[in-house]
């Protein structure tokens, strides 16, 4: 059997991490009633958004940040390992049926690949080397983002995508769950979430967790908003790839137009079932080719678009 080399500091360093903390008051959560740990617990998680509240600022500036490189065809890239590593995946994966992004124009890396999103990769987190060899494989630009998140800070894959990703002059960003992080220290963007010791010691999949989630929600869905991927707070850039979506599609049109449902389908016959084209269509009163033209003259802004077949 193959010994796991261990770092005669990493136990100190975790000792000094609010998310590693432990709570001598819980220490007897397990002799308490279900609906006792399930209130307590709850409780915790309603500390989550006055936690993010505080890092506002700094993630409108990361969000502005982003918009202005992917308006250039820039990437934007989630690395983390673990469950930051997930969610990061998971909001990458959610971008294209949402927001109908081009595949690979949001990317999530998780250490250790695709396996390690259902099981553990053994040793993939400690591996900075890991998180370049993956950066390279995506042939980065200075267009492009990396978004290393972490909830300790000092997570060696994460910390290490974002410096890679710096030195080869991409916009990068760090997302961590503890003051004074390595992770926030190495990105342009430091972001920290401090969101305190866990209900179970070092848990970082809960509280810490919940706030990556959170805010990694705001980093795609400002961003896409920014990018004219929304009209108003309808998802017109949505990708109708089943029914249920076709049936969004439909309603989206109507919420936007107003327009009778045989109007609706028509709109969307001359479109392609294009949304944003369907709704240019019946409130500018033009053809379909005419709406994919002013459309893409407006680099995909539905107002801007608008705003020019109105003269």
């Amino acid at each position: 059997m193959t010994s796991t080399p261990h770092h005669p500091d990493l136990r100190s360093q975790l000792e000094t991490l609010a998310t590693e903390a432990f709570r001598p008051e819980l220490a007897e959560i397990d002799r308490m009633s279900t609906l006792d740990i399930a209130r307590l617990m709850n409780g915790e998680d309603a500390a989550v958004p006055a936690a993010v509240a505080e890092r506002l600022p700094e993630i409108s500036a990361a969000i502005d940040a982003v918009a202005v490189r992917m308006a250039r065809g820039g990437r934007l890239v989630y690395a983390g390992a673990g469950t930051a590593g997930r969610l990061g995946v998971l909001d990458a994966s959610e971008c294209p049926p949402t927001f109908n992004t081009a595949p690979g124009q949001v990317v999530g890396l998780i250490a250790g690949g695709p396996d390690a999103m259902v099981t553990s990769v053994e040793g993939a987190e400690d591996s900075p080397e890991l998180a370049r060899a993956d950066l390279d494989a995506l042939a980065l630009t200075a267009d492009d983002t990396v978004v290393g998140v972490s909830a300790s800070g000092r997570t060696p894959y994460a910390v290490g995508a974002v410096g890679y990703a710096r030195s080869l002059g991409a916009l990068t960003v760090g997302l961590a769950c503890n003051r004074g992080s390595a992770l926030a220290a190495a990105a342009e963007h430091g972001i920290e979430v401090v969101t305190g010791p866990e209900l179970l010691t070092g848990s970082t999949r809960l509280k810490a967790g919940t706030s990556q989630k959170l805010v990694l929600n705001m980093l795609s869905t400002i961003t896409m908003i920014r990018l004219g991927k929304t009209y108003g707070n309808l998802m017109v850039d949505v990708r109708a790839s089943n029914e249920k979506l076709r049936a969004r599609s439909r309603r989206i049109v109507a919420l936007a137009t107003g327009a009778a449902d045989d109007e609706i389908e028509r709109a969307l016959t001359a479109t392609g079932g294009e949304v944003k084209h369907a709704i240019l269509v019946l409130l500018a009163d033009v053809d379909g080719p005419t709406a994919a033209r002013l459309l893409q003259e407006a680099d995909g802004h539905l107002r801007a678009a608008l705003a020019a077949a109105h003269g």
